[in-house]
């Protein structure tokens, strides 16, 4: 097969630490391989590409593609579109009645001269991806498309990393190391950090381990109160695990006895089945988005558990706090950047042999860094509790593990 003349770069979905350095990556490698091949961007996504909305990479943004580097966000923009959901295309303008948004999209793409589409997204972009490339091959527009993984939850199948998460996590921890300086702003404070994680409690695992490690390089100073008690992370809760309250009230109310506040970490999808259960009881509704996701922000778990504690415990301040937003934009750091680039060379290398599939290192072929294939990708893997570094941070904090799934209280 000819070598590709033009590629198409979208990103899509929530923002994530790696999506510009993705784009500079692709951009640096397809540099480096051949200038001569074209490079265009979708705007904001899939809905750039359902309404043509794209610009060119000029030769001064293919000079300076490694200054996106050093920024968070996404430079071409992101939007949450999913083109099996007609209804959903239709009522924002994105497609016309009786329009199929995978045909408005292919053609899109055949009109503006693109051999190669990349999609830097989530289990979502890339779920969406693998129907777009399904539909490519099935009708033969002889199109390829090549997928990066990006989510700071770290939760798709078959990926052992996916782009932006390290980051992530580093960056939470250092919103929290600022955040429990209120510790001490009230008597009896109880501090709820609510870290992004739907469905999957890894990267709040991993930033209270970050977390954690920024504490063993402090100094203190008990005589003022300074110490390392009342900066201490004293629970933490992801969505595999149980979390019986009672319990947990009981052991945490002995440490706010003990340290006058109390430190909670928490995923912001711990706990939400028994709370839309509770929503749904009093007659509320639960907002969905396109995906058919609960709108974390309307539940607001950080919320909910910050009420349930403070009441056990007798809290006379709770303050939440949630570092999503802070972390997820964030520039890559240099784990994360060295992931990338290792991802995105891969991706050109693949695109020059029109082979599709979503870049990543892949759990069941020995974590070989490979294009992996559209039909294994899924959303949904959870963090495994038993993870050696996290059954430690739970000893070191004197948490029980608890058991899997289910919520009691």
């Amino acid at each position: 097969m000819s070598k590709p003349k033009k590629v198409a770069i979208l990103t899509a979905g929530g923002l994530a630490p790696c999506l510009s350095s993705a784009v500079g990556g692709l951009i640096e490698r397809y540099n480096e391989i051949d200038p001569s091949i074209e490079i265009i961007c979708y705007r904001s996504g899939y809905k750039g590409l359902l309404l043509g909305d794209s610009y060119p990479v000029t030769p001064e943004i293919r000079a300076k593609a490694g200054l996106m580097h050093k920024f968070g966000g996404s430079p071409i923009g992101n939007s949450r579109v999913k083109l099996t959901n007609v209804k959903d295309c239709i009522k924002r303008g994105l497609v016309k009645e009786g329009q199929d948004p995978q045909k408005v999209a292919a053609d899109q793409l055949i009109k503006d001269g693109v051999d190669i589409l990349h999609t830097i997204g989530g289990d979502d972009t890339n779920t969406a991806a693998a129907d777009l490339a399904a539909f490519l091959q099935k009708n033969n527009y002889g199109l390829t498309v090549i997928g990066l993984p990006k989510t700071v939850d770290n939760d798709v199948f078959p990926i052992k990393q996916s782009l932006g998460a390290w980051t992530a996590a580093e960056q939470g921890a250092r919103y929290f190391r600022n955040a429990v300086a209120e510790n001490n702003s009230n008597p009896r404070m109880l501090i709820v950090h609510e870290v992004m994680g739907r469905n999957c409690g890894w990267l709040t695992a991993a930033t209270a381990s970050e977390y954690r490690k920024l504490l063993d390089r402090e100094e203190w100073l008990p005589g003022l109160g300074l110490t390392r008690e009342s900066y201490e992370i004293h629970a933490v809760f992801v969505p595999e695990m149980e979390i019986d309250l009672a319990a947990e009230a009981e052991r945490l109310r002995k440490v706010m006895d003990t340290v006058d506040n109390v430190n909670i970490f928490i995923s912001e999808g711990a706990g939400v089945e028994a709370i839309v259960a509770e929503m749904q009881a009093k007659g509320q509704e639960v907002p969905r988005d396109a995906f058919g996701h609960i709108k974390l922000d309307a539940v607001n778990p950080g919320k909910w558990f910050g009420e349930q504690f403070a009441q056990m415990l007798g809290a006379e301040k709770t303050l939440v706090q949630k570092s999503g937003y802070y972390a997820r934009a964030s520039a890559s750091n240099i784990e994360d950047i060295r992931l990338i680039k290792s991802c995105t060379d891969l991706a050109v290398e693949c695109a020059l042999r029109r082979e599709p599939g979503v870049i990543g290192h892949d759990e069941d072929n020995g974590n070989i860094l490979r294009a992996i294939e559209f039909p294994r990708i899924k959303g949904g893997k959870p963090f495994d509790i038993d993870t050696p570094w996290f059954v430690e941070l739970l000893k070191a904090i004197g948490q029980k593990k608890g058991g899997k799934v289910a919520v009691s209280h």
